[in-house]
């Protein structure tokens, strides 16, 4: 192994071990709409999709944010890909809002989860100040069907409606990165059945297979993306992230792509706070925040860049400023 391996290697021990451990500040959940969603079915708890905000230590808080959809085959929301997930960022500096959005189980069907979610990029945006984050380093994480959510916001974002009275409206929903946990991604061949009987119905409209198969809604405005599955998934084929990485290169959008042999459907973290042996995964995701200024604060001014450069002259940058 050569020196530039074992740097690598050490700066993943450095990230996963540095933070001590801090529960989060975590707030009541937050209605999305506070007079009520879009295309609502009722008033049940079901019905009313929320935001719940982990904030970290602000001396340990990097300005970063994350909005984080859980998954669940648009069935139900997994706790530990949306509460664990955000404790862990935390221990890290980033501020993390936990999405629970509308469910097939509950009735729904697109576009409901795709309004939930960007919705959900928008109004923490809108709401940078009171958390203190940099509205140009929000990004959006999501495992499985959850996967399936946030890429659809990465290929289907808008730059908000400028002239609406909600603020909340105005804002671009656009993640500056995407995070995807052996994610659904497309709606064809490689699909999980069940996601996408919860998300379409039984009857699937061919127009929207084919736009809710993100893999084909790929440009060159989609964000960069960190993401990872794992060989032995027997939940949802690697093709899903295998094509959306394609994709990704096809369109020249930054990415960093990890397969691992071992782990099933579903792993997320395979640990629990304090977070001392996560999967591999997790030190892997830490460098590639750190190269995406996700991680500390004190360039923070530099915020700008990594929407801009690829990911070799940011780690050049980060090398010399670690020198400096």
């Amino acid at each position: 192994m050569d020196n530039r391996h074992l740097k690598v290697v050490f700066a993943a021990v450095i990230l996963l071990t540095s933070p001590v451990w801090s529960q989060a500040e975590i707030h009541k959940a937050i209605p999305l709409w506070p007079k009520g969603a879009p295309g609502s079915l009722g008033t049940n708890d079901s019905d009313i999709p929320t935001i719940t905000p982990y904030l970290p230590q602000p001396t340990n808080a990097s300005g970063a944010a994350m909005v984080i959809c859980p998954g669940g085959a648009y069935v139900g929301l997994a706790a530990h890909e949306g509460h664990d997930y955000a404790l862990f960022l935390t221990q890290h500096g980033i501020s993390c809002f936990v999405l629970k959005y509308r469910l097939g189980s509950n009735g729904y069907r697109h576009p409901a989860m795709l309004n939930d979610a960007t919705r959900a990029m928008r109004w923490v945006r809108a709401n940078a100040d009171q958390y203190k984050i940099d509205t140009h380093r929000v990004g959006i994480m999501g495992s499985s069907a959850g996967g399936h959510l946030a890429s659809t916001v990465m290929t289907h974002w808008d730059a908000g409606d400028k002239e609406a009275a909600d603020v909340i409206e105005q804002q671009n929903s656009r993640p500056d990165v995407g995070i995807l946990c052996y994610a659904v991604i497309t709606m064809g061949k490689f699909t999980s059945e069940l996601t996408r009987e919860q998300l379409l119905g039984e009857r699937s409209p061919g127009k929207l297979v084919e736009e809710l198969s993100n893999e084909l809604q790929v440009t060159t405005s989609t964000p960069p993306c960190f993401l990872w599955t794992v060989f032995a998934d027997k939940g949802v084929p690697i093709e899903n992230t295998l094509q959306f990485a394609a994709a990704l290169q096809a369109n020249n959008v930054p990415f960093e792509l990890h397969l691992y042999e071992k782990g099933a459907h579903g792993i997320g973290l395979n640990d629990k706070p304090p977070f001392a042996h996560p999967h591999q995964w997790a030190g892997d995701l830490l460098i590639w925040l750190k190269i995406r200024y996700f991680l500390e604060m004190k360039i923070n001014h530099h915020s700008h860049m990594a929407n801009y450069v690829g990911a070799a002259k940011a780690a050049k940058y980060l090398g010399k400023q670690t020198d400096s």
